[in-house]
């Protein structure tokens, strides 16, 4: 009777402080308590050091007169336009720099990557030594290569390289014929639009056939049909509605036509070549990571190298490579920020104006983050996207 009165007594409970989900929520808390009140004392300070020296804070100089001209402006913009207006302007040629720059630079590091297992020597060589050049070079200094090294020293306008379709290449940019659209144009981008739903359409639909039946269709020709034929024809339809004004050049420069300026030119092809070292590596990395028993059976199959490499080694090597190329695309975007150093209006380099003239450096270094934060989580989130379409999926 003793020994069941011990067993039915319930066992003794430790201390508090040895309960896991007790301890769990006590250093929780301590954390959420320490960095909120870490936020709280920073931005107190902030506003007593702004009172104490007499600096007005919020952000109503965004409505204020800018009084500086901008050299590179997308959107319509004079000195008379708001600060807000200039900043926008600013955004916009960091996300035109990191787009044409991603897309650059993803191509040629595709290709440098893959041209790094080639059998050919002299091509595996070439883009070996294109790797560890670029790769082993700060970015800043890529910049000035282009800039001072490879623009600067073409000839003066007089003196244009003269390019084909009308185009001039001299120290002051490159010059091209500029579109000029006519009435009845809105019926070309909106023919694309559908030649590109259609194009998306058919891919969908050939995945599907081939994932049921094994039979591939020729998508690429197809879509690539869709999106050139589509406008095409509403061009046709509209009266072709398109006049070009040609660069002409004169005594001292070139009139007419589109000037694309040296510091644009210096900063896409400085960070272009740059990433595209490292993504060669991260492909060349993926490329590795297939299993080579993949190409043995595809080509005991009876297909060539094109072929396996297009449709059994790079789709699986997408799986390896699309992870690490979120972070140079990320680094891509945050390092046109060196673009204050050749003088081109990006965001920084417009922020630190409009910081310069106002005072309201609190302000505007938290646009700035602010910014840069916003275009790193939509890249990830867009990238993440494309990670999950092509992980494997279980049947």
């Amino acid at each position: 009777m003793a020994s069941q009165e011990i067993l039915r007594e319930e066992p003794s409970r430790g201390s508090l402080i040895n309960d896991p989900k007790i301890r769990s929520l006590f250093f929780q808390t301590l954390v959420i308590v320490l960095l909120f009140g870490s936020i709280w004392w920073i931005v107190h300070n902030v506003i007593d050091n702004l009172q104490r020296l007499h600096i007005a804070s919020g952000f109503q100089f965004l409505r204020g007169r800018a009084g500086f001209d901008i050299s590179d402006t997308p959107i319509a913009y004079t000195s008379d336009s708001t600060y807000g207006r200039a900043l926008v302007v600013g955004l916009l040629n960091t996300i035109i720099i990191a787009v044409a720059g991603v897309i650059t630079a993803t191509i040629i590091g595709f290709i440098i990557g893959i041209g790094r297992l080639s059998q050919n020597w002299l091509i595996r060589k070439i883009c070996t030594v294109y790797v560890e050049v670029f790769r082993n070079i700060p970015p800043l200094l890529v910049i000035f290569f282009w800039y001072s090294g490879v623009l600067a020293v073409l000839p003066p306008p007089r003196e244009s390289y003269h390019l084909p379709f009308g185009s001039f290449l001299n120290q002051r940019g490159f010059y091209f014929p500029r579109v000029l659209w006519g009435e009845g144009s809105w019926l070309i981008p909106v023919a694309f639009l559908v030649a590109v739903a259609m194009a998306w359409f058919v891919a969908h639909r050939a995945r599907q056939r081939q994932m049921a039946t094994g039979q591939q269709f020729p998508v690429l020709w197809t879509s690539v049909a869709l999106i050139v034929g589509l406008p095409v024809l509403a061009f046709l339809l509209s009266g072709m509605p398109l006049t070009f004004d040609f660069p002409k050049q004169s005594t001292f420069n070139l009139t007419g036509g589109f000037q694309v300026k040296p510091e644009f030119l210096s900063l896409y092809m400085a960070l272009s070549c740059y990433t595209a070292a490292f993504i060669a590596e991260i492909v060349r990395a993926g490329i590795r990571g297939v299993s080579k028993g993949q190409t043995e059976a595809a080509g005991a199959l009876g297909l060539r190298s094109g072929p396996i490499l297009r449709l059994v080694v790079v789709p699986q090597a997408m799986r390896i490579v699309i992870p690490p190329l979120t972070s140079q695309y990320l680094n891509l975007t945050k390092n046109s920020s060196l673009a204050i150093a050749i003088g081109y209006p990006d965001l920084t380099a417009t922020a630190g104006t409009v910081l310069n003239q106002t005072g309201q450096a609190v302000e505007g270094v938290l646009i700035m983050m602010i910014a840069y934060l916003v275009l790193s989580l939509v890249t990830s989130a867009v990238m993440n996207v494309v990670n999950a379409r092509m992980a494997l999926v279980e049947r």
